[in-house]
């Protein structure tokens, strides 16, 4: 298990666990992160990144993208 932001380009990965407080678990599940999905990790910019979730592209800032682990 790690952190989105660490995980390898390209390759489709398993959302296992969401963290922060409940605001933060709302405004991630709003964006289509949600436990058992799967999410494919686009462009790392820095420590934000560009992802690929239920055919969609979002971006996150690193806050957000190490509270979602896979």
């Amino acid at each position: 298990m790690m952190p989105l932001s660490l995980a390898d380009q390209g390759i489709e990965h398993t959302i296992i666990k969401i963290g922060g407080n409940a605001e933060v678990k709302k405004h991630l599940a709003d964006l289509g992160f949600t436990v058992g999905g799967q999410v494919t990790l686009v462009n790392l910019l820095g420590e934000n990144v560009i992802v690929n979730i239920r055919g969609a592209r979002v971006a996150l800032g690193a806050d957000m993208a190490k509270k979602i682990m896979v």
